[in-house]
């Protein structure tokens, strides 16, 4: 399995970065936030949320923050070994690779993940971080073997994306969908899932418990109260949904309010 060598996260409006002879790993760069800039071997990458660039070792490159714009990005730093490449073409390539995901909030949290297993070191958090990363080379992989998702599919599901962002306490279809787009409701559903990776439902409980995160830890109201509010009339389903997606469960967040 790839190796992970190092993992940090860039903020903030006056980075800068250069190596002149490049480094002694693959980089693998996401940006959830703001822009940046990336030149590598003399050509420009605009980096923006959602954007993933991948650097091959020894390839030089400086990177810069966009004057007067802020920005968050996920850098890991990696070395694979000749077996490894050998399975993934795309590490095969001697140039940089930069790509907008189709796929982004899955490699988003998946690399969010990493992040925290490679700064807190929990037990076998080395294992961890090799098997999350693999995943995240295989998704970016199987991207980079599909080609370019064609931009009117693109546009399609963005504003898909967007319509369940703002409606996700409602009930989200393929047919509501399918009036967004102005499609058949088979085909915004195929092209969601083909794009994201994730069903309509899937997308829609993650955004409901995005908020319910937040709800959790920084309202007055009860978990009963705050699955209401989200759409969900049982409880009990509000509290097997909570635990599926993030891990945990709604008491123990109640409770470090509590105290």
């Amino acid at each position: 399995m790839p190796k992970v060598e190092d993992v940090h996260q860039d903020n903030g409006a006056e980075w800068y970065e250069q190596a002149e002879t490049g480094k002694d790993c693959y980089l693998l760069t996401l940006a959830t936030y703001g822009k940046c800039i990336y030149w590598v071997d003399g050509e420009r990458n605009i980096m923006e949320r959602g954007d993933v660039l991948l650097i091959p070792a020894h390839t030089p490159y400086y990177g810069k923050s966009v004057p007067t714009l802020t920005h968050t990005k996920t850098v890991v730093g990696f070395t694979v070994s000749a077996e490894d490449a050998g399975a993934l073409p795309l590490l095969r390539h001697d140039r940089a690779y930069k790509r907008r995901l189709g796929r982004y909030e899955s490699v988003h949290e998946r690399i969010r993940i990493l992040r925290e297993q490679w700064n807190d070191r929990p037990s076998y958090y080395e294992l961890m971080a090799q098997s999350i990363l693999t995943e995240l080379l295989i998704d970016i992989s199987r991207e980079f073997d599909r080609g370019l998702i064609q931009s009117e599919k693109q546009r399609h599901v963005e504003h898909m994306k967007r319509h369940v962002e703002r409606h996700y306490r409602e009930k989200i279809t393929k047919e509501v969908l399918g009036e967004v787009i102005n499609r058949t409701p088979n085909y915004a559903a195929s092209l969601f899932k083909e794009v994201t990776g994730r069903t309509i439902s899937e997308c829609v409980h993650r955004q409901r418990m995005k908020r319910a995160v937040y709800m959790l830890e920084e309202s007055r109201l009860n978990a009963a109260e705050i699955a209401e509010f989200l759409g969900y009339k049982d409880v009990s389903y509000f509290y097997r949904m909570f635990k599926k997606i993030t891990g945990g469960s709604p008491s123990a967040l109640l409770k470090d309010r509590r105290d």
